[in-house]
């Protein structure tokens, strides 16, 4: 082995043999220890089965949304990578195709109920492997998912994801290729936008030591209307001051625009923040600027698609032009999103197809599909991996509503 290779495999064990021997074996499935779903260790808050029988339009519509599915416990139906074999391996690098370098693969497996992924690299048959469980799905699937795993307390991103776009395994997004790395922590502001709560043990924002038990994954019920516990006990009973329109319950419909949109930007308001108080301390009808300091503002003339959605609409003609026009103009927080050209209806309400720049090119046609010019579909620079030299980013729908550009063929 030569200089060249020995720096070679040196990259690639990059974390690859750290704490092995400190790795607690995962809980199983009966232990007591394990986390349940819906545990919401706070004061007031009861899960969402407790709404479901008031409310079971929106619970049902609400189960399959995106924002419910963000993050799951690992089960064979929560996780949406293929296991089998043949489609299970991520190859790096290989022999044949560089012997400069380590042979260095991933391999997911699914046996004895639990899911993991394996590193190996080296050369020959003389490689080292690290094995890690997948035990938190993150991501509905939309776009693909990241996964975690808990070592003691702490908790860490896994080396592989799956991408939707093509079915298939890819570095996590940031990783550097070519190296095995098991150990970036996950932080509570990582979480609070993918979980309904978990408890971190230190105030510190870069802590990544959480009471695994206290977690509550996917987006709840309670995340946008507050604790339900007053609420249901109020109606269980029936009492004369139900029927007074006292809920007891947070309503984000009769919340002012601002407040709306607030609560939508908790999570969908980018990156460039900084939190003044701890993870999950939110309540939605509060000024968000009361938990988030904005770190600056983006002054690009084409800010990333990336996770500022709220900032991007707000720079829009249309929202700065209408007092009512909020987030909820278009979604339904309750149901599955609608394929976005169906929104064209909600333009259409003020806008006339015909005073379109190609209305006479196009024709009527135009009316039914508003978005893909108006709100186009871009690349993002923040959700990117690069997976054996090749290069992949996420596409976003720019909510920067106006006139872009007619692309030419």
């Amino acid at each position: 082995m030569n200089v060249r290779q020995l720096a070679w495999l040196g990259i690639a064990l990059t974390s690859l043999l750290a704490l092995r021997s400190a790795v607690p074996q995962k809980p199983s499935a009966t232990d007591p220890s394990a986390p349940t779903a819906g545990a919401d260790p706070r004061p007031g808050y009861i899960g969402d089965a407790a709404c479901a029988d008031c409310h079971r339009t929106e619970s049902r519509g609400y189960a399959r949304t995106a924002h419910r599915l963000t993050s799951q416990f690992a089960t064979k139906q929560s996780i949406l990578g293929n296991f089998k074999p043949g489609a299970n391996v991520l190859s790096i690098s290989d022999a044949a195709s560089n012997p400069a370098q380590p042979i260095l693969f991933f391999k997911m497996e699914a046996k004895d109920g639990g899911f993991s992924e394996t590193a190996a690299t080296g050369w020959g048959d003389r490689l080292i492997t690290r094995t890690e469980p997948i035990d938190i799905v993150t991501g509905s699937g939309v776009r693909g998912q990241t996964y975690l795993y808990w070592q003691g307390e702490k908790l860490f991103e896994l080396p592989v994801s799956y991408w939707a776009d093509g079915h298939r395994w890819v570095n996590s997004p940031g990783y550097t290729d070519g190296t095995v790395d098991f150990e970036r922590p996950v932080n509570p502001g990582c979480v609070e936008c993918h979980a309904t709560y978990i408890r971190a043990l230190s105030y510190d924002s870069f802590t990544n030591s959480f009471d695994r038990r206290t977690l509550v994954p996917g987006i709840a019920c309670e995340t946008c209307h507050g604790p339900g516990a007053s609420h249901v006990a109020l109606y269980q009973g029936r009492p004369a001051q139900a029927a007074t329109g006292q809920s007891a319950i947070l309503n984000p419909a009769k919340f002012s625009r601002d407040l709306q949109v607030d609560a939508c930007a908790y999570c969908h308001s980018g990156i460039q923040r900084a939190a003044i108080k701890p993870a999950f301390s939110f309540i939605p009808g509060k000024p968000l600027s009361d938990y988030f300091k904005q770190l600056q503002t983006e002054a690009a003339e084409h800010p990333d698609v990336h996770g500022n959605q709220v900032g991007l609409l707000k720079r829009s003609r249309c929202y700065q032009s209408s007092p009512t026009l909020s987030c909820s103009t278009c979604h339904d927080t309750h149901a599955a999103e609608k394929p976005a050209a169906s929104y064209s209806s909600v333009c259409l309400q003020c806008h006339q197809w015909t005073s379109c720049g190609v209305a006479k090119t196009l024709g009527a046609a135009i009316a039914n599909n508003c978005i893909d010019c108006h709100m186009p579909v871009e690349p993002t620079s923040v959700i990117a991996s690069e997976t054996a030299g090749q290069v992949v980013r996420a596409q976003m729908r720019n909510h920067w509503i106006k006139v872009y550009p007619v692309p030419q063929n």
